[in-house]
């Protein structure tokens, strides 16, 4: 469909088929059918209106190309979604059809596509973290005084709550959001206008199809204009972080939803079974969350890789953009909304939770804190409680088994208040310095998020 088009004059003969093949990238940009749509019809307009071509042709373009958009016309024949646009559209009207092109070359008309499809990502990008943080948000809220242990190179280290390590893992969602949000703001830049690479002759009015089509401004050099994949590559990057979040969040739910830790049951629905082990439970979710990172991950590095050595202005490669960031954003919101759903369905055992945080000397520390209150220089203080630890694992007890009698022989300090100090509750209820575990902190943190959400979900604000 597409060989008059872009052949016609130059070409005395028709492209090789396995040519054809390899050069076409419909298969693939063919989802781009909708942002190619509506920057035909902008650019219709502006060029009408600038008197380029004339109302009667910017009408007939303008309503043909809309009734195009909302008919979905089957997609094939031609060498690219721009190709097959421009042929349909002349197929349906005829020759206003063929001046459509008029001030455009497929290289800005591909950079702006491109941009369009990365600024709707960003925005189903951002709705799925916001999503998935206000169930974070609001199972923490359930689990404000759920003691566990908080972990440092893997080994119990000090109590904290569930609330306070869900909520570590909304700060994970928070900056993921306003990353995007960053990326958003640079790539909100029309390239149109651009031509293939030193702008046109025509009198058009960017600005004009700038703002038809909701950007923020324009590219402002024709050159980068259609050669800039800074955008994709940003956003890939953005990716690229929020799924190393999700699994390092789902290789927690797969050591707490494990035997040996035991703090959470997975859901029937979302886990899966043995083929040959009746008794297995596997957490295939996050497992295939995991999994998955490596996918964005090449996604990123594969464009890092096409654009290293490019010189201005357009090239072929460009055309391997694509697909890397089609990938990363399905594979990342497939993602979100499969492991969002496996979070919320959790069962949580407050018992064993707290068990194991009695059974790993957490409160030593507080011990140590607890001396250091009383007037013993801290480094004295912690030897002091690492004495303790020593002692109770020869014993076999816990800190807080100790007689009093037992305490002062290793400092004359302790006295009846240390019972309390050691307690794991109050060890928690302790930590309320901003940005700790205690209730009251970690109430203000959430609090925080949901006010951060909200105005994510107010009047459409960039935070």
């Amino acid at each position: 469909m597409d060989s008059g088009l872009l052949r016609a004059g130059r070409f005395a003969a028709p492209l090789d088929g396995g040519a054809s093949d390899f050069n076409s990238s419909l298969p693939f940009d063919k989802r781009l059918f909708a942002f190619d749509v509506r920057g035909g019809i902008a650019h219709a307009q502006m060029l009408a209106e600038r008197g380029i071509i004339t109302k009667e042709d910017g009408k007939a373009i303008t309503e043909a190309l809309a009734a195009m958009l909302a008919e979905e016309p089957p997609i094939s024949g031609a060498e690219d979604i721009h190709s097959f646009v421009e042929a349909e559209l002349t197929r349906r009207i005829g020759e206003a059809g063929r001046r459509l092109h008029t001030a455009r070359s497929r290289n800005d008309q591909v950079a702006l596509d491109f941009r369009l499809y990365a600024l709707d990502s960003c925005e189903k990008l951002t709705a799925a973290l916001a999503a998935f943080l206000q169930k974070l948000v609001t199972l923490a809220r359930e689990h404000l005084r759920t003691v566990m242990p908080g972990y440092t190179h893997l080994q119990r280290a000090q109590p904290v709550t569930l609330a306070h390590h869900l909520a570590a893992w909304c700060q994970m969602l928070r900056r993921d959001i306003t990353r995007i949000a960053d990326a958003r703001a640079r790539m909100d830049e029309c390239p149109l206008g651009c031509g293939a690479l030193a702008g046109t002759t025509f009198p058009i009015d960017r600005h004009m199809t700038a703002r038809a089509l909701g950007f923020a401004g324009v590219c402002p050099n024709s050159l980068d204009g259609v050669a800039d994949r800074d955008f994709a590559a940003e956003l890939l990057a953005a990716l690229a972080l929020i799924m190393a979040h999700l699994s390092r969040m789902a290789e927690e739910v797969i050591l707490w939803t494990s035997s040996e830790f035991a703090f959470a049951a997975l859901d029937d629905a979302h886990s899966t079974g043995s083929s040959m082990m009746p008794q297995k439970k596997n957490p295939d979710i996050a497992e295939l969350v995991r999994g998955k990172t490596g996918r964005v991950y090449g996604s990123l590095f594969a464009l890092l890789t096409v654009v290293k050595g490019l010189p201005l202005a357009y090239n072929k490669d460009l055309q391997e953009d694509k697909e890397a960031l089609f990938s990363a954003v399905d594979t990342t919101l497939l993602c979100l909304d499969a492991f969002a759903a496996m979070v919320v369905s959790l069962v949580f055992s407050k018992e064993n939770m707290l068990r194991a945080a009695k059974m790993g000397f957490l409160n030593a520390t507080d011990c140590a804190d607890y001396l250091a209150r009383r007037g013993l220089p801290f480094r004295d203080s912690h030897a002091v409680a690492g004495a303790l630890v020593r002692f109770c694992l020869e014993g076999g007890m816990a800190l807080e088994d100790l007689t009093l009698e037992q305490l002062r022989g290793f400092s004359p300090l302790f006295d009846e208040d240390v019972y309390a100090a050691l307690d794991l509750h109050e060890c928690v209820n302790g930590r309320a310095s901003y940005g700790g575990p205690a209730p009251a902190a970690v109430t203000e943190h959430l609090d925080s998020l949901a006010a951060f959400i909200a105005r994510l979900r107010g009047e459409g604000e960039r935070v």
